[in-house]
């Protein structure tokens, strides 16, 4: 990964995860925490692709297991945002660019009941069985709604700051069609237009050659 990349993905996550911690921790909300962290990683896989994806998902999750209060061994939600980034990251537009917000609306759901799945999973296999007290179907729900209702706030402007940092590769996009477009203009302006010029006038040429071959061939037959 770049630098800007790395500077920029260790501060939103680091601020992600102080909000998550401090602010939306202590609502004590029904049901599941609005995950910002996973919010987060979702909005920069979908601009860094898979690889970067699974990258800040890794970091992410790694810095979650060690800060405090974890109560869960570590490395455990660092393997689940893992996987999730980088299927997040397949989900990356070829163009760069977001058509309609219905597909990382579907990302979000889709990874907010992965994320809940594949968490309770790992503790299942790690003897942590807390999910099953609380009710795995209400952590479900309450996860999807949550993420669902607090990523149109957070994930357009990961994505913005992201590729802002990236040396914006829409604008460089759009700046190379204009390159290219002006490049055609060119081509037309210096040679198109001489060289219908000049089929212009040498079909005016042969119709004046013509008019005069016809001019001459009646005053033969007159004489």
């Amino acid at each position: 990964m770049r630098v800007n990349r790395i500077l920029l993905s260790v501060s939103l996550v680091v601020v992600a995860l102080v909000l998550q911690v401090s602010v939306l921790a202590r609502l004590h909300l029904p049901g599941a925490v609005p995950d910002l962290l996973l919010l987060t990683v979702l909005g920069l896989a979908l601009v860094y692709g898979h690889v970067g994806g699974a990258l800040v998902g890794f970091g992410a999750g790694l810095l979650a297991d060690l800060a405090p209060p974890a109560d869960h061994a570590a490395g455990r939600y660092a393997l689940v945002l893992c996987v999730i980034g980088y299927l997040a990251g397949l989900a990356k537009p070829e163009n760069g660019r977001l058509r309609t917000a219905t597909g990382p609306m579907a990302v979000v759901v889709v990874a907010a009941l992965g994320t809940t799945l594949l968490y309770a999973g790992v503790g299942a296999l790690v003897g942590d069985t807390a999910a099953r007290h609380v009710g795995l179907p209400s952590l479900l729900f309450t996860a999807a709604l949550y993420d669902l209702l607090l990523a149109p706030f957070v994930v357009p402007g990961i994505m913005a700051l992201a590729r802002r940092a990236d040396n914006d590769p829409l604008a460089e996009t759009n700046s190379a069609g204009q390159k290219t477009d002006i490049a055609s203009g060119w081509l037309s302006g210096g040679t198109g237009l001489r060289i219908g010029n000049q089929r212009n006038g040498l079909r005016v040429r042969a119709a004046r050659a013509r008019v005069a071959r016809a001019g001459r061939i009646k005053g033969v037959k007159r004489l």
